[in-house]
């Protein structure tokens, strides 16, 4: 600052001495027309000077500027404006009057005067401004021309979380993600301008912004952020040049940095910028496709930034189409269109602009037929949409990545693809390499598939375990995909309501063909030929029940078959001639009966039969040695499995046999040379079973060793079946109408993480001898269901003295008609409930309280859900001993979920203490801090909720009769119940 004030005032004195000399007063005369028309375009150079400091220069902390300024503008008020007021007023006599010589003389000296005085301002200024770039702060924000988001509530949304974020002082460095095309870009530029006109602006000494692109040029976004600061830079000048020059000028400020458009992490070292963490006060933007850059950058938060809703993207469509899109014959075909770009703001944009007054329905029709074809037939979708978007694909980087993102277009549009089944498929057609095992395959499909979410090429699915792809990405896939681009060339026609399949379109050069979910009724016999196929997808088209035997010859190569969900009732023959075929897919064949013999298909690896009508599996079976995965799930005609069919199958990892037919019996008891369980025990490489028991008590330690070394199991041992959901049902063991008395539950407890007790009488011997037999505690398991018993769950036995299961996560007690409460299961079992998340108490009469606080269980900080239900003697929830000095802690500090339905005799959480201070239910659940939703039904007598002012902080619903919400009494203080009204949902 102190070169800028020399700098400035050695002008300001060399100026001044200009003016002491002496003007020759005739020059002065003969030139005053000439002076007076530079004086009035000096005075515009001024003003333009003047003009520009006060928007690019931050003057209010220099007082020479500030100085020039008032200069300026007094110079301009009050001395500039003087003389052109002379002239007016004296217009008539100077012009030709030789006798007002003396009054042209003096304006003609005054103007001289006044133009030298404006020369020295401008020179003044003119230095300021060159120094500005390298000594004074610019504008702290510049306005950035883009679309606005104000009508968009889903951008909106966002761009007010990236706001709290600027203002959170523990989040230095943001992300800001989605898939091309989604409006990353308009969000931040919103964000910015959104800064200038914000009273918070002040956090930020500049805002500086650079635009980065696919192909990396650190040069290029260093001149960016150079010219920004109004520094002096060249493509001339080196990186490392440059980075000094940028962190010198940036250190001096506190700065926000945006990086638009991010492909690969920058070293900001290398860039020039400080880092956040070294800098207080800075923060850093970057907006990218990929999560995966974004944590590469080390990015504290992520936003990402998803499609419009229906709504918003209409009236997106609606702003640019322009009124066509409204008229009454073109709107339902323009809504039509309009979901077809699926919320993507970039493609509603394009196609509403294209077809911006085009009045012809035909037109319209096109269009939209266009855009369910995924053939970018509408100009501009190929070059402004489908070409960004590839770059994402482009980009990929990894072994088959690409292709095995170009599967996942085959389904069909916003369809949830399995997980499961999309891995089995890439290793179908070798684009996982094989392993020994099938633990690490699937690793490297999830890896994959993880991979492709965090460049916003897939999606997660509808359901659990399930992926897909926005319909838009899935266009530019199956546009890809219809060439012969990385040898992948595909058609893909599913789930477009086709009949017949078009032989014309079938050609030698395909490699992928998906026909699923139509409604094809026949194939050709023949007169197709496509040798390079290596996948065919027909599942879904449930009117087809015959596969003609000359079809299937047609595909020679072919690794995947998936027949899933036909009528059909039998497979041709030349399914024989498939020596390649590695995955046969046949789910929901419900009309299929039999199989052939399989075992030339030397390669089989997936075969999927759940939920068929197979009776028998083929004795050639046996020979399937490749064979990793066996699905026979629901196949309630399987009755019979021969002898060594299955132990034969040496390779095999996966046999799925959920709520079949067929029970494994012990070899003690098996009969017509029938599979039994000892078999099983051969299968070295299995590491899942599900499968039903006749029964498992008589089995030894040394029979048991299967299923101590399976990573999954579902065991349903018991003449019942019945099962509970569980988030941990990867090793389930349900017994039902087993006596079970014996130590062999004890061993088998040892392997699982669920349990579910049906109708097992001998309950109370079994919790006795787990009390007596064990040596430590049964640490896998999270999840206890019990259900149907008349146990007490108080046997004679006594207690052990550590807990027996410390990760307990879930309990469940379901129709226990003596069950008084669970206390006595946690005194007997020394249960702490550290860990438990769920407790669900349905249809237990006998039950007056659940819990006695005080003893072995003191508070449930993990508790989240309570869910009890139908027991008619419960008066309460938590028991509290009787103890003068026994101060209760806060019983659920966490519950989310409080669901309380047909409890006649209910009255209140926990009873008052009858001491005359305040009751022990507000003592003990007085700190619901985390409750998000209340369900209350028929629970007449309850009149007192633990419910606060500060619950509307995290409340989503209370849900119950309007009723009883209105006779509710809540906490102090008296407004609480209306704080609390819009949240009330009542039926």
């Amino acid at each position: 600052m102190e070169v800028v004030a020399a700098i400035l005032g050695s002008a300001v004195t060399e100026a001044g001495r200009s003016l002491c000399g002496s003007f020759p007063s005739i020059k002065n005369f003969i030139s005053f027309q000439s002076n007076l028309s530079t004086l009035e375009k000096e005075k515009k150079s001024l003003v333009d000077q003047k003009d520009k400091v006060i928007e690019d220069v931050d003057y209010s902390s220099d007082a020479q500027m500030t100085q020039w300024l008032r200069e300026v503008e007094q110079f301009l008020h009050d001395v500039v404006n003087s003389v052109p007021t002379g002239i007016t007023a004296n217009n008539g006599k100077l012009c030709g009057c030789f006798f007002n010589f003396s009054e042209r003389y003096r304006l003609s000296k005054e103007t001289a005067i006044r133009l030298k005085e404006i020369e020295r301002l401008l020179k003044v200024g003119d230095i300021a401004v060159k120094m500005a770039g390298q000594n004074y702060l610019t504008k702290a924000v510049e306005h950035i021309p883009g679309p606005s988001i104000v009508n968009q509530t889903t951008a909106s949304q966002n761009l007010a979380k990236v706001m709290d974020l600027l203002n959170d002082d523990d989040v230095l460095r943001i992300g800001v993600w989605g898939m091309g095309g989604v409006g990353k870009t308009t969000l931040v530029k919103n964000l910015n301008n959104q800064l200038k006109g914000s009273s918070s602006t002040h956090q930020f000494g500049i805002v500086i912004w650079a635009t980065v692109s696919q192909n990396l040029d650190l040069k290029k976004v260093q001149i960016q952020l150079a010219e920004r600061l109004n520094l002096k830079a060249g493509m001339e000048e080196s990186v490392q040049r440059l980075a000094i020059k940028l962190h010198q000028r940036l250190q001096k400020e506190k700065f926000l940095l945006i990086l638009d458009d991010i492909w690969e992490p920058i070293d900001l070292d290398c860039l020039g910028v400080p880092q956040p963490e070294d800098h207080t006060g800075s923060k850093i933007i970057l907006t990218s496709r990929s999560l995966g850059v974004c944590r590469e950058m080390k990015t504290d938060k992520e936003v990402k930034v998803d499609v419009l809703n229906d709504e918003e993207s209409w009236q997106l469509f609606t702003v640019n189409a322009g009124k066509v899109a409204t008229s009454e014959h073109i709107e339902p075909i323009a809504r039509s269109v309009t979901r077809e770009c699926s919320g993507l703001p970039l493609a509603i944009t394009i196609v509403g602009s294209v077809m911006r007054g085009k009045t012809m329905v035909e037109l319209w029709t096109d269009a939209l037929s266009g855009l369910r074809r995924s053939v970018p037939n509408i100009k501009g979708i190929e070059n402004k949409v489908y070409n960004p978007l590839k770059w994402s694909y482009d980009s990929l980087q990894g072994k088959n990545i690409k292709p095995c993102f170009l599967y996942c277009c085959l389904y069909p549009e916003d369809f949830s693809i399995g997980v499961s089944e999309l891995i089995n498929c890439w290793l179908g057609e070798g684009l996982i390499d094989q392993q020994q095992n099938y633990e690490d395959p699937y690793n490297r499909g999830i890896a994959l598939i993880e991979n492709l979410k965090d460049s916003c090429l897939l999606e997660h699915g509808a359901h659990e375990g399930t992926v897909k792809m926005h319909d838009v990405v899935r266009d530019v896939a199956i546009w890809i995909s219809s060439t012969s681009y990385d040898g992948c060339k595909s058609i893909v026609r599913s789930g477009i309501g086709l009949i017949r399949i078009s032989e014309v379109e079938m050609s030698e050069s395909l490699k992928r063909v998906s026909f699923m979910n139509n409604r094809i009724t026949k194939l050709p016999d023949c007169r197709i030929y496509c040798p390079e196929t290596v996948s065919l997808l027909l599942q879904g088209n449930r009117f087809l029940s015959r596969i003609p035997n000359g079809f299937l010859q047609a595909f020679e190569s072919l690794n995947i078959l998936n027949l899933s969900e036909t009528r059909i009732h039998s497979l041709p023959q030349s399914i024989l001639e498939l020596g390649d075929l590695r995955i046969l897919l046949l789910k929901k064949c419900f009309y299929l009966e039999e199989l052939p013999q399989l075992g030339g298909l030397s390669k089989l690896q997936v075969l999927d039969c759940s939920e068929t009508s197979i009776r028998e599996l083929p004795s050639g079976m046996k020979n399937l040695i490749n064979l990793r995965q066996l699905y026979l799930s629901g196949t309630y005609n399987l009755k019979t499995i021969q002898s060594g069919i299955v132990s034969g199958l040496s390779g095999l990892e996966v046999l799925d046999m959920t709520s079949g037919a067929y029970v494994w019996g012990l070899m003690e008891e098996a009969n017509d040379r029938q599979a039994t369980f000892e078999e099983l025990q051969n299968l070295e490489q299995l590491h899942s079973l599900s499968i039903r028991l006749r029964r498992i008590q008589s089995l030894q330690n040394e029979d048991l060793t299967l299923i101590g070394r399976l990573r999954i199991f579902k065991l349903l041992i018991g003449p019942e079946t019945i099962s509970f959901r569980s988030k941990h049902d990867k090793r389930k063991l349900i017994i039902s109408g087993l006596q079970l008395s014996g130590e062999w539950i004890g061993r088998l407890l040892t392997n699982a993480s669920m349990m579910h007790l049906n109708n097992c009488p001998g309950l109370n011997q079994m919790l006795e001898t787990l009390v007596i037999r064990s040596i430590g505690s049964y640490t896998g398991l999270k999840s206890l269901t019990i259900t149907r018993s008349s146990s007490s769950l108080r046997p004679d036995g006594g207690r052990t003295t550590h807990d027996l299961l410390p990760n307990l996560e879930e309990l469940r007690l379901h129709d226990l008609t003596k069950l008084g409460s669970i206390s006595e299961l946690v005194g007997l079992l020394g249960l702490r409930f550290s860990r438990l998340k769920l407790l669900e108490v349905f249809r237990c009469d006998g039950l007056e309280y659940l819990l006695t606080c005080g003893d072995f269980i003191i508070s449930l900080p993990n508790l989240e859900t309570i869910d009890v239900s139908f027991c008619e003697s419960l008066v309460e929830l938590f028991n509290f001993p009787p103890q003068e000095d026994f101060v209760p802690e806060p019983v659920v500090p966490n519950l989310g979920t409080l669901k309380l339905g047909y409890l006649p005799r209910l009255e209140t959480l926990s009873r008052q203490d009858g001491s005359g201070q305040h009751s022990k239910f507000i003592s003990c659940v007085y700190h619901m801090k985390a409750i998000e939703q209340v369900e209350v039904f028929k629970c007449d007598n309850l009149r007192k909720l633990p419910l606060t002012i500060q619950n509307a902080n995290t409340m989503k619903e209370i849900r119950g009769k309007t009723q009883w919400w209105n006779q509710l009494e809540l906490e102090a203080p008296h407004n609480t119940k209306s704080s609390l009204d819009r949240f009330f949902n009542g039926e």
